[in-house]
């Protein structure tokens, strides 16, 4: 069976769709990842599975996702193939359109609720385009699974469809020697709107040592002015895209982990972040939210400070915190031990394999 996995991002550092394509070929799969090609993309890694990136000339807003779906689309209907998976709504257009022109099989993987985004609901025309997509096809596709209880169970409310939940973890490993030369925090992920910079950046002025951020996204400008209006630039590092090899090392070396979240938009309130799960898989405690999806986690294994209000003081006060107490780090640390062994991509993929090898009968 041909599976084909369409995707928005850079391949090289997207891990989630790296765990799914690598599960499904090692069971016999053959599996394509599509992606986007940009002028300053870096070679592609070398993996098991093939890839396909497509250029585009345009960076971001509407002519982005309109020129890059009109190629994808065209690639597709050339593609030989048994089933077609979008990777969020915002490429499941051509999915969509393929499958039915070539009578193929047709798979939704919502890493998010995409029309409920803060970036989305604050936007009304970009809310309503996202929200016509999202009530208009996702019915039409009934195969599919997401990364939350709560995400799976709106979508069951609003659009009739029964999705699996297939949890973005890691691949449980034997962990590394810890070396720390500083409590370094670490934040790591897409720097985009509603990931709580705004709180974070000036929360730093009252915490005594450095704060690494990996990634890329929407509010990364917007982030580094923040570092300039708060003083911060000594604290706040900006280490930019880093391939997945290089976060593992930074991640190893660092002692307190953030996944702050704005409660705006049911994609936030119900979200399961990778980064979550990565710090577990590290031995980190981390500060983050006291939402439903982690409150649930949190309350078998306490592995975080929750914090319920997203404040300057409540982000600081937590950090310091765990900087401070010992005794409370080294409990949440043995606690990420013990959630490893049940948070992990060995117990996840076997949900992901049964899923497609159901579709291939």
């Amino acid at each position: 069976m041909r599976v084909l996995f369409t995707v928005t991002n850079e391949l090289n550092y997207d891990q989630r769709m790296m765990r799914i394509c690598d599960s499904l070929v090692g069971t016999g799969f053959e599996v394509k990842l599509i992606g986007v090609k940009l002028n300053d993309s870096q070679p592609l890694q070398k993996k098991n599975y093939h890839q396909k990136r497509i250029r585009v000339f345009s960076k971001k807003g509407f002519a982005f996702y309109a020129e890059y779906n009109f190629k994808l689309f065209l690639y597709l209907l050339l593609q030989k193939a048994d089933i077609l998976c979008c990777i969020d709504l915002d490429t499941m257009l051509p999915v969509y359109c393929v499958s039915v022109f070539r009578g193929k099989k047709r798979v939704y993987d919502a890493h998010e609720y995409f029309s409920q985004l803060k970036e989305v609901v604050t936007r009304s025309i970009i809310y309503r385009f996202w929200h016509f997509i999202e009530r208009t096809f996702v019915p039409k596709f009934k195969n599919g699974y997401t990364v939350s209880e709560g995400i799976a169970e709106e979508f069951k409310c609003n659009y009739g469809v029964n999705y699996e939940v297939i949890r973005n973890v890691p691949l449980l490993k034997t962990l590394p020697e810890r070396h720390l030369s500083r409590k370094q925090i670490l934040y790591r992920g897409s720097v985009n709107e509603a990931r709580g910079f705004e709180i974070l950046i000036p929360a730093m002025q009252n915490v005594d040592t450095q704060l690494i951020i990996c990634g890329e996204g929407n509010f990364l400008e917007k982030a580094k002015e923040l570092v300039e209006q708060n003083g911060v630039a000594e604290k706040v590092i900006f280490m930019g895209s880093v391939l997945p090899s290089e976060l593992e090392r930074i991640t190893n070396e660092s002692y307190i982990g953030v996944n702050l979240v704005e409660a705006v938009g049911k994609s936030q309130i119900l979200s399961l972040a990778n980064k979550f799960f990565d710090y577990i898989h590290h031995a980190i405690p981390q500060v983050t939210m006291n939402l439903p999806e982690y409150k649930k986690i949190n309350a078998q294994f306490e592995i975080a400070i929750l914090i319920d209000e997203l404040t300057d003081s409540s982000v600081s006060n937590a950090l310091n915190e765990l900087l401070r107490n010992k005794e409370l780090y080294d409990r949440l640390r043995e606690n990420c031990l013990k959630a490893r062994e049940i948070y992990n991509w060995q117990n996840e993929e076997q949900k992901l394999i049964d899923f497609y090898k159901r579709l291939s009968e």
